[in-house]
């Protein structure tokens, strides 16, 4: 986890620092990393991934002012770019709200709907309850096409979409995309398949073994794990 969060850092260097007798908190290891040129910077690049703009249903947003207090109540999907030596793909992910778990995942070389779907099918096959469910996500026409709606519909999956054209209101979805990418996806690979292998690696990385923030520093997965038991 070479670009892993100077917070997550300090979580999971507490017992070695103590074992070691070193005294240093949490601010003054910012300032250290600072002091070094070690502190992480953010990428900042945008590229379109959301075609809202067209004549299909668009469903009403169920998440307005409700926050999940359980796993497999709201799942939250969002399509990313992402870059090989062979050109741009594009990653689909599906995450859980409650434990931020990567649920379900595809990497293709498109963004249509009878690719995305496979991303709602393996989150599907993963669930550890069946609990009702709401599916989050933009108003793209990926999730409002007649494939993707018909497998909501088949598992009694409730549709719930942003209410405008602000990505904000898919912020978590945003956020997952962003720590992969920023934190994981780091080397340019040479083939999609390379790629695609390096997607899975981070994948289980970030479920199983980073700290989250929202999570009181516990993984995804154990979250997950601890409240659907």
């Amino acid at each position: 986890m070479p670009r892993l969060g100077t917070r997550q850092l300090y979580y999971l260097l507490q017992d070695d620092l103590r074992r070691l007798g070193i005294k240093i908190g949490r601010d003054r290891l910012f300032d250290w990393l600072r002091e070094h040129r070690l502190l992480i910077r953010p990428r900042r690049n945008y590229t379109k991934t959301t075609h809202s703009k067209h004549w299909m249903r668009k469903h009403p947003n169920l998440l307005a002012g409700c926050k999940p207090w359980r796993p497999e109540q709201v799942f939250v999907s969002d399509i990313t770019y992402v870059e090989s030596d062979e050109g741009v793909h594009y990653l689909s992910l599906v995450t859980d709200a409650f434990s931020r778990k990567i649920m379900g995942h595809l990497l293709s070389h498109s963004m249509a709907a009878s690719e995305v779907v496979r991303a709602l099918k393996q989150a599907i096959d993963n669930r550890m309850t069946r609990a009702p469910l709401i599916h989050h996500s933009d108003r793209g026409l990926q999730y409002c096409s007649g494939c993707y709606q018909d497998v909501l519909k088949k598992h009694h999956i409730t549709p719930s979409m942003t209410d405008g054209y602000d990505c904000y209101q898919n912020a978590l979805a945003e956020r997952i995309n962003g720590i992969l990418k920023q934190e994981f996806l780091l080397h340019r690979c040479k083939t999609f398949e390379d790629l695609r292998q390096l997607v899975r690696e981070a994948i289980n990385t970030y479920n199983t073994m980073r700290p989250h923030s929202a999570l009181a520093m516990q993984t995804p997965e154990t979250v997950h794990q601890k409240a659907s038991g």
